[in-house]
């Protein structure tokens, strides 16, 4: 029952896209558009972000040390230590020692250029300004991936992720998606089991 089941699966999905070919092959008369009843125009098409390591041209490019792009607490306040990731919340701790603080205010006719952020390890494919990415999280998350140490070890299968929100969205799912064929073989993907062996 099972293998029938699959195999209905297996041609609705060829079936599909054959479909697909033949409705792109279909013209009109004059050849300049193709024309099928049956279908509803297509949406109008959305705006489309920019890929990753592909920026504005005019942003400001920043390149920070690993150090400093690492680092947890970049603002240090000067009487008690305590050390911020944002010069705003500096500020904000600095008035709780009744030292002068001013909040950074922004003026609306002040043209705020975008700022981009390129890796620091040289050999990186994102090390180019033409390849910056655009945020600073961005950066910090790619620079842990690729170039970090995997502190964070799931357990259960022994995978290690240098970013603890990869290792939490791994433990999430780790173990659950298992789909076992009728030979007894496990896969990890629905697909793979479709798939003649």
């Amino acid at each position: 029952m099972m293998r029938k089941y699959l195999a209905e699966i297996q041609q609705q999905l060829l079936a599909a896209a054959a479909a697909e070919d033949n409705i792109s092959n279909l013209t009109s008369a004059s050849g300049d558009q193709a024309s099928v009843s049956s279908h509803p125009a297509p949406p109008p098409a959305k705006k489309k972000r920019s890929l990753p390591g592909n920026p504005d041209p005019d942003a400001e490019v920043i390149a920070l040390s690993p150090k400093t792009l690492m680092a947890t607490n970049r603002y240090m306040c000067e009487i008690c230590g305590k050390g911020f990731q944002r010069d705003q919340n500096l500020q904000l701790h600095r008035r709780g020692h009744n030292l002068p603080w001013k909040l950074k205010q922004r003026n609306p006719k002040e043209v705020v250029r975008k700022k981009v952020y390129v890796c620091p390890e040289a050999g990186c494919v994102h090390h180019d300004s033409a390849r910056a990415l655009g945020d600073l999280t961005g950066i910090k998350k790619h620079f842990s991936r690729k170039h970090g140490e995997k502190k964070w070890k799931f357990e259960k299968c022994s995978k290690r992720y240098a970013v603890q929100s990869d290792w939490k969205a791994h433990s999430k799912v780790c173990g659950t998606r298992e789909y076992r064929c009728d030979c007894g073989t496990l896969f990890s993907r629905f697909v793979f089991l479709l798939l003649p062996s």
